[in-house]
């Protein structure tokens, strides 16, 4: 085993071709940064110290930007509105079902239209997030915007900002390795771990050194976790019948279909984060207000934050939820089942047809329970860790943990498979 792994890592720094697409991804991120350095107009600096101090909704939604919404800078916006647009897009496969059958039916041409609508949505995404992005800032003061033109070309600026984003996603997709969003996202995670460092290091008292020990011992436990239980999988046996090709009778062979314990990965959290950063939203609005039932309103959406013990159980179940949701939106048991059923393979001791898939239905039910109540459990983990130390930090932390995780785990498999193809 330590003889193939070994191998493979040879091959991987050896490979001219491989290396080529680790380098194009790394010129990528170079580019990502560079436009994350570049500040927006219009900005007042001391009134954005203000109101980032202690703003875990923007600390949250800079996951995606790679710091640029906290700076401000050109990709503000980042892979938010691309996200939203896909999670939009990905409903509507529930919904309609001209678009279900696009995606799941139509084969490669189906999939390049539903992409496509999803780079419209995600510029109307873009526009709207945008204006609701100078609202928010200009009724926190923070934006010195009067005119017209200058607020329009904010807007204008921000969305060719995410759009060059989504592109250059676009480009590590066909060019480097693994998903262009995720490792964007994953690129904005490793751009905040120096800052994120910094103000641990400035926070930190030596009498509760044994306590920080104990929470990077169980950081450490969660990342060991998060691994297992993203690489889980459930299989399922499937047998292929005998086929005459060509005048030529192929042999039965048995194979099996691979069923993820997280087949929703990360997207529960970040739809469960985003929800939840809405109630810190409406309080800005709802604090500005003179009516007194708004401003009540205000003041408990205000806090119901990550230290509330009601927000934890929120959180929970909001995964809990979402897992179910988004797998049953993404995995299709019936269509697998017909799919089969063409192929003329079928699961021992299983009718083919509906009864396959209802097999498939009641088994992928099972597993996502388990991954549900796991991600769940590590996820309100570094909320009870915040609890105990005041620190911030661990909350945000946690939730980057877990999506650094599950993009370094596809990008071992994608260089694993890469030079595995490369040995023959």
């Amino acid at each position: 085993m330590i003889d193939t792994f070994l191998k493979k890592v040879k091959i991987i720094f050896t490979d001219r071709a491989i290396l080529s697409r680790i380098g194009f991804v790394l010129l990528m991120f170079a580019v990502f940064r560079l436009l994350g350095s570049i500040p927006l107009p219009g900005i007042d600096t001391v009134q954005l110290s203000k109101f980032l101090a202690n703003n875990q909704f923007f600390a949250f939604l800079s996951l995606f930007s790679g710091g640029g919404l906290t700076q401000l800078s050109l990709i503000a916006l980042g892979v938010g509105p691309y996200i939203t647009a896909s999670i939009i897009m990905q409903l509507l496969t529930v919904l309609v079902p001209s678009i279900k059958s696009m995606y799941h039916e139509e084969g490669e041409q189906g999939r390049k239209k539903f992409n496509q609508y999803s780079r419209f949505l995600a510029v109307f995404m873009a526009f709207v997030q945008g204006i609701s992005l100078i609202a928010l800032l200009s009724s926190q003061g923070v934006l010195v915007l009067t005119t017209l033109f200058s607020k329009s070309l904010f807007v204008l600026s921000v969305v060719a900002g995410s759009m060059l984003v989504m592109w250059i996603g676009e480009l590590i997709s066909e060019f480097g390795i693994g998903n262009g969003v995720s490792m964007i996202v994953f690129a904005g995670i490793v751009s905040r771990l120096p800052s994120d460092i910094s103000k641990g290091a400035f926070t930190y008292d030596a009498s509760q050194l044994p306590l920080y020990i104990a929470i990077f011992a169980i950081l450490f436990l969660m990342i060991f976790i998060s691994v297992i239980i993203t690489e889980a999988e459930r299989p399922i046996p499937v047998h292929y019948s005998k086929q005459v090709r060509a005048g030529y009778q192929t042999a039965g062979t048995d194979s099996y279909i691979p069923l993820r314990i997280a087949q929703a990965g990360v997207m529960p959290i970040i739809f469960a984060g985003s929800i939840l950063q809405l109630p810190q939203i409406l309080s800005m609005f709802f604090l500005k207000s003179t009516n007194p039932t708004l401003l009540s309103l205000g003041n408990k959406f205000k806090s119901f934050t990550s230290d509330n013990l009601w927000y934890m159980i929120v959180y929970f179940v909001l995964i809990f939820f979402f897992t179910y949701f988004y797998t049953a939106v993404t995995f299709d048991a019936e269509a697998m089942a017909n799919n089969l059923q063409k192929n003329g393979a079928f699961v021992p001791n299983v009718r083919p047809g509906a009864p396959t898939a209802d097999y498939v239905a009641t088994i992928l039910a099972r597993t996502t329970f388990f991954g549900a109540v796991f991600f769940s459990i590590i996820a309100v983990m570094p909320f009870i860790l915040q609890r105990m130390t005041g620190n911030a930090l661990f909350a945000i932390g946690g939730t980057a943990i877990l999506i650094a995780v599950s993009v370094c785990t596809d990008l071992i498999k994608k260089l694993s498979a890469q030079a595995s193809m490369k040995e023959y």
